[in-house]
């Protein structure tokens, strides 16, 4: 399986549409999730697999339902 087969991978890429339809940075979206922009920036390249409170809050953070997230049609 390759890279972009990979959970992780489509969940980052995913998270980086949707931060970015809403004109958000990483560290402005950080700040709405409580998070550090670190992790975003770790989550976004595929590097770290968040946590369920952190997929929680960044949905939050988006205004999206966390479902929304997991829909991969990238």
């Amino acid at each position: 399986m390759s890279k972009v087969d990979t959970v992780t991978y489509k969940f980052a890429m995913k998270l980086k549409i949707e931060r970015l339809k809403k004109d958000l940075s990483q560290e402005k979206l950080a700040e709405l999730a409580n998070i550090s922009s670190s992790s975003i920036s770790l989550i976004e390249r595929g590097v770290q697999s968040p946590t369920v409170e952190t997929v929680g809050a960044i949905a939050k953070a988006l205004d999206i339902e966390l479902c929304k997230l997991f829909i991969f049609d990238i």
